[in-house]
């Protein structure tokens, strides 16, 4: 059974997620942690559970989503997966930090990259890869088939969805990803969102007020 633990980083209260089975293999999705206070802890919970990290998963590479992406890289010595559009979102962290007047943002590449289709595993757990732009040109949302739940990043909130009005966003793009690939979901099915708390499929289609048509 894979145990999903989240952590709310920064002042952008951002949802960071460690996902762990029983073999005691974990991956890091989306290491928001922005002051060394919020690194610390993520560290500290790691390793107090005896977890050993495998890589970083980032759904998509807004700044609020990797803040922490350099420092759990290198504490960790894991690696970093991503959709091979967020190139360009990735490279200009530095740059959307100083327009923010966010001090201190360590730079950070990716080494491995994520598609449509695509599987990753860790321990026993096997998580699929659906590819949902609209929000990010390349966001990714990671579904876990055997326990009925996905991380949807920026893309599904509880009652909301994720703004478009950035750079490279598209909001019709964005209402098809969700219609398409996550609204085909079974409604039980847990969403595990990059903001605010979690929710479901079945309740999203029938409450989230952006979805209904």
């Amino acid at each position: 059974m894979v145990n999903v633990r989240s952590f709310v980083f920064s002042p952008f209260s951002e949802n960071t997620y460690v996902l762990s089975d029983e073999t005691g293999e974990a991956v890091v999705i989306d290491p928001g942690c922005y002051t060394q206070a919020e690194k610390e802890e993520l560290r500290n919970y790691i390793q107090s559970s005896g977890l050993t990290v495998k890589a970083i998963l980032l759904t998509h590479a807004h700044l609020d989503h990797v803040f922490g992406a350099a420092y759990v890289a290198r504490t960790f010595g894991v690696e970093i997966y991503m959709h091979p559009l967020e190139k360009p979102i990735l490279a200009d962290f530095e740059t959307r930090c100083k327009l923010w007047n966010i001090p201190g943002c360590e730079p950070v590449e990716a080494q491995h990259y994520l598609e449509e289709g695509d599987i990753f595993s860790f321990g026993n757990t096997v998580l699929s890869i659906v590819h949902v732009p609209g929000h990010a040109p390349g966001h990714v949302a990671f579904i876990c088939e055997p326990e009925r739940w996905v991380v949807s990043g920026d893309c599904l909130f509880y009652r909301s969805i994720g703004r478009t009005d950035l750079p490279m966003g598209d909001y019709d793009t964005l209402i098809r990803s969700i219609r398409t690939k996550l609204f085909p979901l079974p409604d039980d099915y847990t969403v595990y969102a990059g903001h605010m708390q979690p929710t479901t499929i079945g309740e999203e289609k029938k409450l989230n007020p952006f979805l209904q048509s």
